[in-house]
């Protein structure tokens, strides 16, 4: 897989060559509001699917939770086959698509498709979906009623919709100098922040002295934020992504619960005989103490900025203390939401978790924000520090 490289057509004016790269940009922004549009449904779907089976009961393959959840990932597929079709033919046409829309072109099959690489990753992720959801039919055929997270199909169904939107990441990390792309940022990385950690379910069987999920949730939630941050150059950006999480949970929380009764309802089942107000389940795992992690990380940003702090250190600091307070704080959320107290040595345990989880994720941060600049480099904004650019 090499990078193409493809000088102007000869005779073609600087007007028509900005036309061109407007056209360019233009279907770009079709293309990733499509695929972000695409992973926002399959989040509800798996957030109404997860509720329906707390409130409910086991379910078939064919429901409409799963119905929407596959048809997010279907979206998200189709418009990355069609922005890989759209790179493919204006690269045989010799014109040049704008690395703005997802990335520069690759080469895929010997040089059979030009696919921009934010899409490439998508349309992978979607492509192993359709395998998976496949797997989960025959598991239903074989076993009927699935009432658990962490079946092999339910596993691969999460890495591969996961993999989709981290697809999405790189599509909107390759516009983060247009307002667009700042924006899907903004609103797919707590989308993917929701999603992902759901994964961590495959580790649920084994016996670990710490809670996968919560790693998980730590990680994601920890590595994304830092990505953002070093990627863009803007400080702010996790003001933003707390804030559209805090969102994004609120309606979590009131469409779950709401969607799973109205649905039981419609098919004539009754609702589970223990169920007491408890909080819906997707939503309450989603971080509420965004906003106290993004201060966090604000705060180093400007201290190693203000100190001149090499930057192969501060990564992995604002990773530790982000990490700590992550950890943290969903174990106090936890306890919060069902009314129980922690203990000092859960509480610590958790911190001290989530602060080696936090060095990785830094460390990790900046070499992904490294590659992500380099796909399709562009002017960094003046009020980035040194720290977040030099020695990465």
């Amino acid at each position: 897989m090499t990078t193409a490289h493809h000088a102007p057509e000869a005779g073609t004016s600087r007007t028509s060559l900005a036309v061109k790269a407007s056209d360019s940009r233009r279907t770009g922004l079709y293309g990733a509001s499509t695929v972000l549009l695409g992973n926002s449904v399959s989040l509800l779907g798996i957030s109404w699917d997860i509720q329906w089976h707390e409130d409910v009961g086991p379910d078939t393959f064919f429901t409409l939770p799963h119905l929407l959840l596959y048809s997010g990932s279907a979206i998200a597929g189709l418009a990355s086959l069609a922005m890989v079709l759209i790179a493919t033919s204006a690269q045989r046409a010799g014109r040049r698509m704008d690395p703005v829309s997802g990335g520069r072109p690759v080469r895929v099959l010997g040089g059979v498709f030009r696919a921009p690489l934010g899409y490439l990753v998508t349309g992978t992720g979607s492509a192993m979906f359709l395998l998976f959801g496949l797997l989960d039919l025959w598991w239903h055929s074989l076993y009927g009623f699935d009432a658990v997270l962490d079946s092999p199909p339910h596993v691969g169904l999460f890495l591969s919709i996961s993999t989709s939107m981290a697809g999405s990441l790189i599509v909107f990390a390759a516009a983060r100098g247009t307002r667009w792309g700042v924006a899907g940022l903004v609103v797919g990385i707590p989308v993917l922040i929701t999603f992902g950690p759901l994964s961590a379910a495959a580790f649920d069987s084994l016996s670990l002295p710490f809670d996968p999920r919560l790693v998980g949730a730590i990680m994601f939630t920890v590595l994304l934020l830092l990505t953002a941050v070093f990627t863009t150059g803007r400080q702010n950006i996790v003001w933003a992504i707390a804030v559209t999480m805090g969102a994004m949970q609120a309606f979590l929380w009131w469409f779950s619960p709401v969607a799973a009764h109205a649905y039981a309802a419609s098919v004539g089942l009754p609702l589970r005989d223990n169920l007491d107000g408890e909080a819906p389940t997707l939503p309450s795992n989603m971080p509420m103490f965004l906003l106290v992690a993004s201060a966090v990380v604000v705060a180093l940003w400007r201290l190693g900025r203000k100190q001149g702090w090499s930057g192969r250190i501060v990564p992995q600091l604002m990773g530790t203390a982000a990490g700590a307070v992550v950890g943290a704080s969903l174990l106090v959320q936890n306890a919060l939401l069902e009314s129980e107290s922690v203990a000092p040595v859960e509480l610590l345990l958790a911190t001290v978790v989530g602060a080696l989880t936090g060095v990785l994720c830094g460390y990790l941060a900046a070499r992904f924000s490294v590659l992500l600049r380099e796909d399709v480099p562009t002017t960094v904004p003046a009020t980035t520090p040194a720290v977040a650019t030099k020695g990465l």
